[in-house]
């Protein structure tokens, strides 16, 4: 079993013992549904072999397809233009640099290298994705799509320069790439993100508030929650006239 398989089994393990349920809120999937997502690209990327869209190109279920379909969800699911802006940054720099240390830094002679290149891929792509990505959605969806986005990289030169080498979305092995990526992406962003969030009350982060996954800028709020007490403290003096006046009156 590959270690992105062994990944997959560990958090179905930690998601039943209900150590997982809060990452899972952050990225807006309930226990149920992660485990589905989890057993479908088990099952797919055993049984169901790459799907020939032409003959240069191929998809695998479980590598492809039910990543990039969770990536989407989440995608459209991010709360702010921000933090998408941030995840689709995060998803092209990470795909670069894929890119780049595969064509420019891993030899080339498979003998030569001393550690599989896919989980080379992945572990930048997760630490980038964290990086720009910052939020635990947008370092998952960076994460996946950055593995992705370096396979396109691939395609389009093969094209240009019409080398008929096959691109194989997800499959040999990409589907550890992106799994592992993923994974690595939202677990960085876990651990530092409590981390933080335990020490926000430094001099660092004094602007800031730990909310729904990721740090958010407070300038400004300290202010404006003044003006509502004072607004408040009008109210309260026109109401306490009134009520003076009225017992005046009556006397």
């Amino acid at each position: 079993m590959s270690i992105g398989m062994i990944l997959l089994v560990g958090i179905s393990v930690l998601i039943f013992m209900g150590l997982a349920e809060r990452v899972l809120d952050r990225l807006r999937l309930n226990d149920k549904a992660a485990i589905l997502i989890i057993i479908a690209i088990i099952i797919s990327t055993i049984f169901i072999p790459n799907i020939d869209i032409t003959e240069r190109v191929s998809v695998n279920v479980g590598g492809f397809l039910i990543p990039l379909g969770l990536a989407i969800y989440l995608f459209i699911k991010a709360e702010t233009g921000k933090e998408k802006t941030r995840a689709v940054v995060a998803a092209v720099v990470a795909g670069g640099i894929i890119y780049g240390v595969q064509r420019y830094v891993l030899p080339a002679e498979p003998e030569a290298q001393n550690i599989d290149p896919n989980y080379v891929y992945a572990i930048l792509g997760g630490l980038t994705a964290y990086i720009l990505g910052r939020s635990r959605r947008a370092a998952f969806i960076a994460g996946v799509v950055g593995v992705i986005i370096s396979d396109v990289i691939q395609l389009v030169l093969n094209i240009i320069n019409d080398i008929p080498s096959p691109t194989r979305f997800g499959g040999a092995g990409g589907v550890d790439t992106t799994v592992i990526a993923g994974i690595l992406a939202v677990l960085i962003a876990e651990i530092v993100g409590e981390t933080r969030e335990r020490f926000q009350g430094g001099t660092a982060k004094k602007r800031l508030h730990f909310d729904k996954g990721h740090f958010v800028s407070t300038l400004g709020q300290e202010e404006d929650q003044e003006k509502e007490r004072e607004q408040e403290k009008k109210k309260d003096n026109v109401i306490h006239i009134r009520e003076e006046d009225g017992d005046g009156d009556e006397k």
